[in-house]
C-alpha cells in the first residue's frame, strides 16, 4: 500500500514537472504549438496591411498564441532566412533551385506555400491627367528615357519604399538594370510613398496593392484621398486594365506577383499553425476580402459598369 502511495506520489511530481518544463518552453518560444507560443515572423513591407489582418484574426482565434512580425526589405529577410538566422518569411517569391541546393546542404528541412496573388500599384495625384500607362512607356521611365509626364508637362518623380524591397526588386527585375536615375528613389514605406503621391503633384508611386485594395478598411479609404490608381497596358496601345482581382487572376494586369510564405520553423510549432491558417479556408477569405486573388480557392469574376 504504502509502495502504491509512493508510486503515486512520484507519477504526479514527474506530471507536475513535465507540465512546468512545457510551459518553461513555451514562454521562451522553444515548445510551441500551432496555437500557442512566441515566434518572430518577418515580413516584406509591402505586405503589411494583409499580413496584419491575417495576424489579428489568428490571434483572436488563439489568444495564446503571440506572433511579432517584423517589416525588413525583402532581400535583407531572405538573406537571413538562408543564413538560418530566422525561421519563417513572407515575401513575394519562391526559393530558387540554388537556394533550395544551399539549405539542402546545411539539412535545413523547409515548406513553401503561395497564400495569394498580389500585383504591384502604380499611383498618381489626382490632379494628373495621366493616368494610363503601357509597360514599355513605365519601363522608358525607370531608365530615364522618359522623364516628363506627357500632358502635365512636369518633370516625373518615382517613388518606392526602400531598397532592396520586394517593390524595388520587381522594379529592377522589370527593366533589368543595376541602377535607376536620380528622379527615380525609395523613401521608407508604403504610406510614405503614398503621402508623397498625395503632396507632389509630378510623383509616380509604386506601392503594394494590399495598402489600398481592401474597401472595407478605413485606412485603405483614406489612402485612396488624393489619388488615383494607374491603368496599365501590356503593350502599347492596348488595352489599360487596373489592379482589379479579377484582372489579377487572368493576368490582364500585367504588374502582378505572387506571395510567399517560407517556413523552416518545426511542423507542430506556431510558425507552421498560422501557415496552415493562411492558406486555409479563414486565411483565404481574409485574402479574396483584400481583393487579391487567394491561392486556394477560385475566384468570381464579376464586371462592374460605373455611369459618371
Amino acid at each position: 500500500m504504502i509502495q502504491k502511495i509512493r508510486n503515486n506520489i512520484y507519477l504526479l511530481l514527474f506530471l507536475v514537472t513535465s507540465f512546468l518544463t512545457s510551459c518553461s518552453q513555451v514562454k521562451k518560444g522553444g515548445g510551441d504549438t500551432h496555437r500557442v507560443g512566441n515566434v518572430d515572423f518577418f515580413v516584406d513591407e509591402s505586405f503589411r496591411p494583409l499580413f496584419t489582418t491575417s495576424v489579428d484574426t489568428f490571434k483572436g482565434l488563439n489568444p495564446k498564441a503571440n506572433i511579432n512580425a517584423i517589416y525588413e526589405p525583402e532581400g535583407i529577410i531572405i538573406n537571413k532566412f538562408l543564413n538560418d538566422s530566422i525561421k519563417a518569411i513572407c515575401v513575394s517569391r519562391n526559393l530558387t533551385e540554388e537556394e533550395r541546393l544551399f539549405l539542402n546542404k546545411k539539412k535545413v528541412n523547409i515548406q513553401t506555400d503561395k497564400i495569394a496573388t498580389d500585383a504591384i500599384a502604380l499611383i498618381v495625384n489626382d490632379l494628373n491627367i495621366d493616368t494610363n500607362i503601357s509597360i514599355e512607356n513605365l519601363k522608358k521611365i525607370l531608365n530615364g528615357e522618359i522623364d516628363t509626364w506627357q500632358h502635365f508637362k512636369t518633370k516625373i518623380n518615382v517613388v518606392f519604399d526602400k531598397t532592396n524591397s520586394a517593390n524595388y526588386n520587381y522594379l529592377r527585375k522589370l527593366v533589368q538594370v543595376d541602377k535607376f536615375p536620380l528622379n527615380v528613389f525609395a523613401v521608407e514605406s508604403n504610406q510614405e510613398v503614398i503621402n508623397y503621391v498625395k503632396n507632389n503633384k509630378s510623383a509616380l508611386g509604386i506601392i503594394g496593392l494590399n495598402w489600398i485594395s481592401d474597401s472595407d478598411d478605413p485606412k485603405a479609404v483614406n489612402f485612396m484621398k488624393g489619388i488615383t490608381v494607374m491603368g496599365v497596358s501590356s503593350k502599347e496601345g492596348g488595352e489599360y486594365f487596373k489592379p482589379f482581382s479579377g484582372y489579377l487572376y487572368t493576368k490582364e494586369y500585367p504588374l502582378t506577383r505572387e506571395i510567399w510564405i517560407l517556413n523552416k520553423g518545426s511542423r507542430n510549432g506556431l510558425h507552421t499553425g498560422l501557415v496552415l491558417f493562411m492558406k486555409g479556408e479563414k486565411g483565404q477569405i481574409i485574402v479574396e476580402k483584400s481583393a487579391l486573388v487567394p491561392a486556394n480557392a477560385p475566384i468570381r469574376l464579376i464586371e462592374i459598369s460605373t455611369e459618371e
